[in-house]
């Protein structure tokens, strides 16, 4: 797999993409290449589609409104999605665009909404979720877009565990934890061997006793906690996420 050429801008782009291809730009991408990033005709760019891998193409254009972009050769074969699922307690507006983007650029693989007792945010706009995944994979040479999840009851998605996530283990973040030390649990983890992992955060009021007294009853899922201070959620999702890529994911 050639290198991340991590000067060059990138685009998303929903077509396939192939040797030779002439692809034309919608409005906003036109818009996007020629009026924000101020780019000309002739200049190059990387394109990927999360599919077929990343593309040097050249810009073609007549005009600040539209312009077509030929593939010129492949530069980086597709790679697998990472197999790390990351499940949140939604927040308001902001602070979830910013998390949603640092768990893309921390290596989550997939993005579950789960709705618990404290959770804040009634709705969530998954559309505007998937904007800021696709914006963060741009930005930081991701190559395989993660999936983006419905939102469930956290009730509904333990209930379910075992059936759609066989021998997949559950870490979650628990403030209540007996040590402000994640690594002795993750050094455990490390001893019995690689498996398929998801992170659990709670919302800004934590879980409640009963969503607590459930999890830790369950036999796949494993506390951890995030240190001596009481974080925000956004907060907690890039301390998590950075502790167990660095011990038992795939910083090593």
């Amino acid at each position: 797999m050639g290198k991340y050429e991590f000067k060059m801008q990138r685009l998303f782009m929903r077509h396939i993409l192939a040797d030779g291809a002439r692809i034309e730009a919608d409005r906003s991408q036109a818009n996007y290449l020629m009026n924000v990033l101020r780019m000309k005709d002739g200049d190059y760019i990387l394109v990927f589609n999360g599919s077929d891998g990343e593309w040097l193409a050249k810009i073609s254009s007549g005009s600040r409104r539209e312009c077509a972009l030929q593939l010129m050769e492949q530069v980086r074969e597709q790679t697998a999605r990472n197999d790390l699922m990351y499940m949140f307690a939604p927040l308001k507006h902001a602070r979830l665009d910013y998390m949603v983007q640092k768990a893309v650029e921390m290596g989550a693989g997939s993005l579950k909404p789960v709705m618990t007792q404290h959770t804040q945010a009634s709705r969530v706009n998954v559309e505007r979720m998937e904007a800021n995944v696709i914006e963060a994979a741009e930005q930081c040479g991701v190559l395989s877009v993660p999936e983006i999840h419905e939102p469930q009851p956290l009730r509904d998605v333990l209930a379910a565990w075992q059936e759609t996530q066989p021998g997949r283990r559950l870490l979650f973040c628990d403030e209540a934890e007996g040590t402000d030390n994640p690594l002795l649990s993750l050094a455990q983890m490390k001893e019995a061997g690689p498996s398929p992992l998801a992170v659990l955060i709670g919302p800004e009021g934590g879980f409640s006793e009963e969503e607590r007294d459930a999890l830790r009853s369950l036999p796949f899922v494993t506390p951890i906690p995030l240190g001596p201070r009481i974080l925000r959620a956004d907060t907690a999702a890039v301390a998590a996420l950075t502790v167990i890529q660095a011990t038992i994911g795939d910083w090593r």
